[in-house]
């Protein structure tokens, strides 16, 4: 799945989310890619929740599509520090 396309899907799924996805440093495979997403829809939520709220953006995809993603969480605040 291209980059720019699972930046799409997270960006439109979770509430003003910020995704910059890229495909993971020393892969050669494309369907292994590193995505960094920032959303206020994570304040609160521990970091699994989080990461669980990305998942379910990507939905089937991470089961077809996508076969690893290496994945960072942050707030609109913890992204300011």
């Amino acid at each position: 799945m291209d980059p720019n396309d699972v930046e799409e899907r997270i960006e439109s799924e979770l509430e003003d989310a910020e995704a910059t996805v890229t495909h993971a440093r020393d892969e050669h495979d494309d369907d292994h890619l590193a995505a960094t997403v920032v959303s206020p829809a994570f304040e609160g939520l521990s970091l699994v929740q989080q990461h669980q709220q990305v998942y379910d953006a990507l939905d089937d995809h991470m089961t077809t599509d996508i076969h690893a993603l290496e994945l960072s969480t942050y707030t609109p605040a913890e992204d300011e520090d």
